[in-house]
């Protein structure tokens, strides 16, 4: 079993359930993250800006440093991973900066709480 994190936009939660449901997987946990993409902030300017400098305050402007986003979490079995990704990217691939990023990770072991079952038998199976 693997642990698809995906980190999308605020916007994009909806829609993303959706067609997560749409396509059998069911289980999902999110949660509201901050964060920014190596493109779109100069990090010399970031420095100098968080020591103070005047100059490069002024440069990065009244932008957000960091941009709100959710991070989904969705623990299946191995034959629905490639399933989960494919429906996270189709939904969220704009083509522009800030689309998200997927990350796809071994999960040892999982337990259902309430029975104890363990296992592959606690997640989604569609």
């Amino acid at each position: 079993m693997k642990e698809v994190m995906a980190i999308v936009r605020m916007n994009m939660m909806n829609k993303t359930k959706q067609s997560l449901s749409d396509a059998g997987i069911t289980s999902v946990t999110a949660r509201e993250a901050l964060g920014r993409g190596k493109g779109i902030v100069d990090l010399t300017l970031l420095q100098g800006a968080e020591l103070g400098y005047e100059e490069a305050i002024v440069q990065l402007g009244q932008t957000q440093r960091l941009i709100p986003k959710r991070i989904m979490t969705i623990v299946v079995p191995d034959k629905l991973v490639q399933r989960t990704v494919e429906t996270i990217m189709k939904v969220n691939k704009t083509g522009k900066s800030g689309d998200g990023k997927v990350f796809v990770m071994p999960v040892l072991e999982a337990v259902r709480v309430r029975t104890g079952e363990s296992g592959d038998k606690v997640l989604d199976e569609f």
